[in-house]
């Protein structure tokens, strides 16, 4: 891949999905775009994977390992207080080129795996929905699961705020790990159902290099591909990763298309099967993602199973629901993404958009 293709990618960043949510990061892309030979680290990243927040994890990554570094300062999630000054850009720029070849190693060796718990505040109501008419326990089974913290999200409390109704809950009342997420509703909505119980029988994951949380280094990972001035994220994925350590999931090595089939086999023999992506479809290419979908379709011709992804529109819903552009950001924007539900009835997909949603976990707009 091209460093000017790169650069471009940290630009789009800089303006947009970190503008005003991650002045850190924002200032450190806008720089960086500018700047070929730190763009260049991530050449040596696959072109699907050569993301901005690539580079940032791998650059957190390494001042993990040296905690007394000045740079830590800048960095919330490491106990920094200091905000974005003139300073930042060339400590930041002159660390991660002094380490340049661990750099590219780090990033040549691994993806963004940002398994932010928070969005199963976002994903919660469409699996409920899912589960209400299925009418009985379901199998959860997350494709692009990374260390599979979402697949516990039955044991996680809810706290939706509502312009028109207040705060809602949901989830088990004495939860230890507590979600808040701000809920808004669009033209003619109704506060969706968010239920204290959802009857979870079982539970699987598939990803192509799945995250086991007992490796401290796969740990620390994933960790560091939290936004550096974000750490309450921090806070809740190391809440999350503790109770996931008690009672970890089954999670299998896998291509999301090839071994979908084989995977929800595993699930017990009757039960309805929740199938859950979030920004998985995203490394996917335009036909993989149609295989995917087929693939999807041949296990729901077989056994009950319902779609709840939580993706870009067009990586999920535009295959299936073509021509809402109410569901894509405009130019100059910031991206968002679509909670979608899909079924199958007689072999057709029933396709419908539930909610725009923000995509680390602190908004929803609920569109039904």
């Amino acid at each position: 891949m091209s460093v000017e293709r790169i650069q471009h990618r940290l630009r789009t960043f800089a303006s947009t999905a970190a503008a005003r949510v991650s002045p850190l990061y924002a200032h450190l892309a806008e720089a960086a775009a500018d700047d070929a030979e730190v763009a260049g680290l991530l050449t040596a990243a696959e072109e699907q994977f050569a993301t901005p927040t690539l580079l940032f994890a791998a650059a957190q990554r390494m001042l993990q390992a040296e905690p007394f570094h000045e740079l830590t300062n800048y960095y919330a999630t490491l106990g920094g207080a200091y905000g974005v000054d003139d300073a930042t850009w060339p400590m930041w720029r002159s660390f991660v080129l002094q380490r340049a070849e661990r750099m590219r190693e780090l990033i040549a060796t691994h993806t963004t795996q940002t398994n932010e718990v928070r969005r199963a505040a976002q994903v919660y109501p469409a699996v409920a929905l899912a589960a209400r008419e299925a009418r009985g326990p379901v199998a959860l089974l997350e494709v692009g699961c990374s260390a599979g913290l979402l697949l516990g999200l039955d044991r996680y409390s809810y706290r939706y705020q509502v312009e028109q109704a207040g705060q809602v809950t949901g989830g088990p009342t004495k939860a230890p790990l507590g979600l808040h997420c701000a809920l808004h509703l669009g033209p003619g909505a109704a506060v969706p159902d968010i239920p204290r119980k959802l009857s979870v029988g079982a539970r699987i994951g598939l990803d192509r290099d799945p995250v086991d949380l007992a490796d401290e280094d796969a740990a620390a990972w994933l960790e560091a591909c939290i936004w550096a001035d974000q750490p309450d994220r921090t806070r809740l994925f190391l809440t999350a990763a503790a109770l996931q350590r008690r009672d970890p999931p089954e999670l299998v090595t896998g291509d999301a298309v090839d071994d979908l089939a084989a995977t929800a086999d595993r699930l017990p023999t009757g039960m309805p099967v929740v199938v859950l992506t979030s920004l998985a479809l995203l490394y996917l290419s335009d036909p993989r993602r149609r295989e995917f979908i087929a693939a999807l379709a041949d296990v729901a011709a077989r056994r009950p199973l319902w779609w709840v992804s939580h993706e870009e529109y067009r990586a999920a819903m535009g295959y299936l629901v073509p021509g809402r552009a109410d569901l894509v950001a405009g130019p100059g924007e910031s991206s968002f993404g679509v909670i979608g539900l899909v079924n199958w009835v007689g072999g057709e997909p029933v396709a419908r958009p539930l909610a725009t949603s923000s995509w680390h976990g602190e908004r929803l707009r609920w569109l039904v």
